[in-house]
Parts: C-alpha cells; structure tokens; sequence
C-alpha cells in the first residue's frame, strides 16, 4: 500500500466475488515514484538548458578570440621568417642583427604560448586549427553540471559578460534545486537500505549481544559500512575512468572521483571525452547524493563520541590534574585500565522506562558504578619501589 506526501492512501477498489482486488497500479506504486523522477528530470532539464544558453553566450565569443590570436601568431610568424631571410643582404651588423632576431623570436614564442592556450593547434599545415571545441553542446552541459553542484573545475569559464551574468543568475536558482534533489535522493538511498537491511539474514548471536550491550558499537559498525560502501563506489567510477580516458590511471580516476564527490574540485584532472560527459554528469549527481548522506552518518558517530568524551572529561580530567600537581608517580597501564572501565561503565545502556523504582534502581547503580571507579582511580597506590614520575598537563577545549 502507497502513501503520498500528505499520508492519503491511494487504492482502488474493485469488489469481485466478495473480495478486495488492488489494482496494478497502486501495486506498483508509481505515484509515490514520480515525485522523485520528477525531481530528478526537472533537474537534468534545467542544466541541459543551462548548457545550451552558455554555448549560446560564448561559443562565438571563442570563435572569435582563436580567430585573433590565428591572425596574430600567423603574422608574426611572416615577420619572424622576413627578418631572418634579410639576415646578412642588407649589410646589417651582426651583433645587431643577432638581437633583432633574438627580440622577434621571444615576441613569437609569446604568440605562441598565448595561442595554445586559447585553443588552437601548433600545425602550420593545417593553419594552426583548434585543438579542441571548449563550449561544445556537451562540454557545455557538463560545465553548468559543475556550477549547479558547486564543484567548479575551472578548465572553462565564462568570460563574456552576459555569460558571466547569466551564471550568477543560473547558479541561485540552480543551485537550491541542485540541493533538494540531492537531499530527495539521499532519503531514497537511505530507504532502500533500510529495506535491505531487513531482508538480510539475523546477526550471529556474539554480535546481536555486543550490539545489545553498547549500541554504539552497532551504530559504529553501520558508519564503518557506509564509508565502505563509499570507496566501493569511488572504485567503480575509477575503473570506468580509466578505460574513458586513454592517459588515466586507476590511481588518478579514484583521485579524481573522490575530489569531485567531496565538491573540492581542484580542476587538474578533468574528463576530456565529450561523449562521455552526460554519463558522467549522472555519475557525479548519483554520488554526490551517496557521498553527502554518508558524510552525515559519519559526522553524528562522531558527534556521540565526542558527547561520551564530554561525558568523562569533568571527574577524570580534576582527577588526573590533581595527580599532575601534587607530584605523584602514576602507573600508566593501571591508569589506562581505569580509563577503560570508565569508558565501560558511561557506554552501557541507560534503562529507562518501566516501573520507576525499577528504573530509579538502575540508575542509582549506574552511579554507584561510576563512583566506584572513580574512588579506585583517586586512591593512592602503595608500592615498595618509587616509580618513575610522570608529569600529565590537561588542556581543556571549551568546544
């Protein structure tokens, strides 16, 4: 049975013989579905139409500036040839006809560089063509995936000034909708492990009765899952990279993905096959969803770990500063014996519901518990040789 957003059940009814038939359509549940691809579409529409208005605004701006820099590395090329063929018929010196050249060669090295990095191919042949097209359909679909996603690569930029003006305006209102379905499908992701969670076969009982004992041991276990399950994907997309690109490594396609999927994006290695992009547009968004929900699964373990070490660092840390202060030899390994039955007793389970005297019973233990290791820790310990001293200084944070 399928439920939408506001809890109404959709089902049909259709009384055949006494009885209650569902139709195939809530069976399947799509409405509960088209919410989702819905979304999904809504965005990969918008940044292919994002796409295409960049390659609008700057294709001919591109065209234009690779014209001018052709024109200009061909004319100085022209120059540069002139200068050496008149080199010794017209009587010049030659110390300064050895800087003329020096000077006219630098200028056309500069050309050179500048030419190159618009684009354009060394081939004198071929009247130095482009190299490659930077706002093709598919680079440009590939570049607005970037901004919507925060990434950024930086391998193309606009550089004309409605282009740059249309991607502020694309990026906030792109970007909060980029964020919704990522946040769509980390629920999905997450419901579809919950569900799969549950066809699984039981725990063995050693594990069932750890996780019993000290829940976040099985809390910490699901986060030692999910970050697996990461490096899986992680793994996944380096190996298609690396067949996609020819001078890629295993190494460098799980680089890549891993700074891609946490949005650094650093831009030194980027796809460069354009009929992969839409495919790899789809393997980012997928990811980014994955990575992002991940990420806060890990973020609250660590939130209740340092809860717990806040927990400890009231009685233990006046404890271990008074040890400090008065001189006192400390035995380490006792010390981090103690410490680990602190760490014991505040992790068990705090019973609560029930009968109140049941329950105000077991939280006075609980205390009596802690108290008790608390005492054994602050009693002097009496032995026969000095120990070495040890000097602890405590450093407090107010975090």
């Amino acid at each position: 049975m399928c439920k939408n957003v506001k809890g109404v059940t959709w089902e049909t009814e259709a009384l055949m013989g006494g009885q209650t038939k569902t139709s195939r359509w809530e069976r399947f549940c799509p409405r509960a579905a088209l919410s989702h691809i819905g979304l999904f579409i809504a965005l990969m529409l918008y940044t292919a139409g994002g796409g295409l208005v960049f390659r609008a605004l700057e294709f001919p701006a591109e065209m234009a500036k690779q014209e001018y820099h052709r024109d200009r590395l061909l004319s100085e090329r022209w120059n540069l040839i002139r200068v050496i063929a008149d080199y010794g018929t017209n009587g010049t010196e030659f110390v300064s006809m050895e800087k003329l050249i020096s000077d006219r060669l630098a200028i056309y090295e500069k050309i050179l560089e500048e030419a190159s990095s618009s684009g354009l191919s060394l081939e004198v042949e071929r009247n130095f063509p482009p190299s490659e097209e930077k706002w093709s359909i598919l680079q440009a679909v590939f570049f607005s995936s970037t901004v919507l996603t925060t990434i950024g690569y930086g391998n193309i930029v606009p550089e004309t000034f409605w282009g740059r003006l249309f991607c502020i305006a694309y990026a906030l209102i792109g970007i909060p909708l980029t964020l919704t379905v990522i946040a769509d499908l980390g629920r999905v992701f997450a419901t579809v492990v919950s569900v799969a969670a549950k066809q699984l076969p039981a725990m063995p009982k050693c594990c069932s009765r750890m996780s019993e004992v000290n829940p976040t041991s099985q809390r910490s276990l699901y986060a030692l899952w999910a970050v697996c399950f990461l490096f899986v994907y992680l793994s996944a997309g380096a190996a298609l990279f690396k067949m996609w690109e020819d001078d890629w490594s295993f190494y460098d396609g799980f680089y890549f993905c891993f700074i891609t999927m946490t949005t650094i994006g650093f831009g030194d290695l980027v796809p460069k096959r354009p009929k992969y992009m839409l495919l790899c547009t789809l393997y980012i968004l997928i990811g980014l969803a994955l990575t992002s929900t991940i990420i806060e699964l890990v973020r609250r373990q660590y939130a209740r770990s340092w809860q717990q070490l806040r927990a400890l660092s009231g009685p233990l840390a006046d404890t271990l500063r008074r040890l400090g202060d008065a001189g006192r030899g400390v035995d380490v390994s006792a010390l981090h014996n103690d410490l680990r039955k602190v760490l014991t007793i505040v992790t068990m389970p705090r019973f609560s519901g029930g009968k109140d005297a049941l329950a105000e019973k077991r939280r006075l233990e609980w205390e009596a518990a802690v108290e008790a290791v608390i005492r054994d820790i602050t009693t002097p310990v009496q032995s026969p040789q000095k120990p070495p001293i040890v000097q602890i200084v405590i450093y407090e944070s107010s975090v």
